[in-house]
C-alpha cells in the first residue's frame, strides 16, 4: 500500500491534525517507524521525568504512554468492527475517564513500553489483512464517519502529536 490521500469525508475534521502528521508514509511503514520512534522516545525519557506534570492537571509521560495505548486500541477496534460489519455505529470514549482510571503511574516504563510493543504488533498484523476495498470501508464513531484507513493513520499520527508535545514541555 502506497501513499494515500484521504477524502474528508472518512474522518471528522477534528482529526485532521493527526491525519496530517502522518499522511506522507503508507500506513503499515507508519505503523511499524511510529513503533521504533515511540518506544526509543519513551525509553530515552530520564527516569526522573516518567511521572513529571508540567502543570496541574497535567498527564505525565507514564500517563501519556497508556494514552495512546489506549486510544490505540479503540482506534484499531474500530477499524476492525468497520472492516468486518456493515452499518457500524460505535460510542465514542472519554480520554480524561481513562487516563483517570489508568493507574499509569503505579507502572514502571518498562511495563507500558512492553504493552505499547504488543499493542501495536498486533495492530500492524490487523492492518497488514486488510485489502485495498477493506481499507475504504466506513462506519460511524463518535457521531462521525470513519473509515478503517483514517483510524490507522489517527493512530500513527496521534502518537507523533503526544511526542511533540511532551518535547515541548
Amino acid at each position: 500500500m502506497g501513499t494515500i490521500q484521504l477524502a474528508n469525508t472518512e474522518f471528522n475534521e477534528y482529526y485532521k491534525q493527526y491525519i496530517d502528521l502522518a499522511i506522507h508514509l503508507p500506513l503499515l511503514q507508519g505503523l511499524a517507524d511510529g513503533m521504533l520512534e515511540t518506544h526509543s522516545f519513551f525509553e530515552g525519557l530520564p527516569r526522573d521525568k516518567h511521572e513529571f506534570r508540567y502543570a496541574e492537571g497535567k498527564w505525565t509521560p507514564k500517563e501519556i504512554l497508556l494514552h495512546l495505548i489506549d486510544t490505540e486500541r479503540v482506534f484499531a477496534y474500530r477499524a476492525l468492527q468497520f472492516a468486518r460489519a456493515e452499518n457500524v455505529e460505535i460510542r465514542g470514549f472519554d480520554q480524561d475517564e481513562f487516563a483517570a482510571n489508568s493507574n499509569a503511574n503505579l507502572r514502571t516504563m518498562e511495563e507500558l513500553l512492553d504493552e505499547y510493543i504488543a499493542v501495536r504488533t498486533a495492530n500492524i498484523v490487523l492492518f497488514t489483512s486488510f485489502t485495498e476495498e477493506t481499507m475504504q470501508r466506513m462506519g460511524i464513531a463518535s457521531n462521525s464517519p470513519l473509515s478503517v484507513r483514517a483510524a490507522g493513520y489517527i493512530i500513527c499520527g496521534h502518537e507523533k502529536h503526544h511526542i511533540a508535545v511532551i518535547n515541548e514541555r
